[in-house]
């Protein structure tokens, strides 16, 4: 009989969105958990990689994390030896992956890689091409 119960909010984009969202990040972090790695961690690595010397305001500033939740993260990393901090002038330190950070994210990349191939396969082929535009409408309609 409980199998019988609708679900009113699923006629809602908004809650659907959340769903979907929650659905997705599981699976994500579940995929990373396999290096020890959370989503926002990767996320953080990510950034360094493709930006070596990225300061962690920047960083907080595009992931939207706020500084007090910085601190400890990248604490984490750090103490993992997955990146390093370097000086910059005299009060920036800029972000570098370590040899482990720069040997973990070859494995990340090639997890996230096959988390976005898998995701984009549970959607339908017509629809594929406009996920990421309606996505990012709605991401960047406050901005």
């Amino acid at each position: 009989m409980a199998d019988d119960v609708t679900d009113p909010l699923e006629i809602r984009p908004g809650y659907q969105l959340k769903r979907a969202a929650a659905a997705a990040m599981s699976d994500l972090n579940d995929r990373l958990s396999v290096l020890d790695l959370r989503q926002v961690d990767a996320s953080v690595m990510l950034m360094i990689q493709a930006e070596p010397n990225v300061i962690a305001s920047h960083i907080g500033r595009v992931l939207d994390i706020k500084s007090a939740n910085m601190v400890p993260l990248l604490r984490r990393l750090e103490e993992r030896g997955l990146i390093e901090k370097v000086p910059l002038d005299g009060k920036s330190h800029g972000l570098h992956l370590t040899a482990a950070g720069e040997t973990i994210m070859i494995e990340a990349n090639a997890i996230l890689d096959r988390f976005e191939t898998d995701l984009m396969e549970r959607i339908p082929a017509e629809h594929r091409e406009h996920l990421a535009p309606a996505l990012r409408a709605i991401w960047h309609s406050d901005t």
